[in-house]
């Protein structure tokens, strides 16, 4: 009888979970190390869509060494034409801490989601902070500083028009996802 209870403790025991270290309440990606979680994080949250010029234009094909310069296309609205910044150069002018405070703070012009980065675990900033900096190639150049509100678009280079929001869609029209 002995030995029955010690064979089905032994088989409870091993059908037992393992002991997990305490979770981080605050959801995050959790990935291999830091720097793929940070390129993963780049990737899924869409950073190269506009600082890294023409990213969407090659569907995706960049290569990684062009990666985050920045994009010298503008975007014209309401609030002046802003430019995507070299995040190589705006992450090397800071340390990791500096970074993790300023994008989790930082209230930005359109159309940067400031508020989307005000959500990422700390632990993702400090991933993509490592990513960014071991980027290889060229760190590349400072992108034009943004220009005020103005009646007309930048009289050069390309940009988005952000002032026409175009038709509302039909009735009938299935809600966006």
């Amino acid at each position: 009888m002995k030995r029955l209870a010690a064979s089905i403790a032994l088989l409870l025991a091993a059908c037992a979970p393992a002991a997990r270290p305490a979770a981080d309440a605050a959801p995050h990606v959790v990935g291999g190390d830091a720097v793929a979680t940070g390129r993963y994080i780049a990737l899924v949250g869409g950073c190269n869509d506009c600082h890294t010029a023409y990213y969407p234009d090659s569907n995706g094909e960049t290569p990684e060494a062009e990666w985050l310069k920045g994009s010298p296309i503008g975007h014209y609205g309401p609030w002046g034409t802003t430019y995507p910044s070299n995040l190589r150069l705006v992450a090397a002018s800071m340390d990791e801490d500096q970074w993790v405070e300023t994008v989790s703070t930082a209230r930005y012009r359109p159309p940067m989601p400031w508020y989307l980065l005000h959500q990422y675990n700390h632990a993702d900033l400090r991933a993509l902070y490592q990513y960014i900096r071991q980027l290889p190639g060229d760190p590349g150049v400072a992108m034009p500083t943004a220009l005020p509100p103005a009646p007309t678009p930048p009289p050069t280079g390309p940009y988005y028009d952000y002032t026409h929001g175009g038709p509302p869609p039909p009735a009938s029209a299935p809600p966006s996802p």
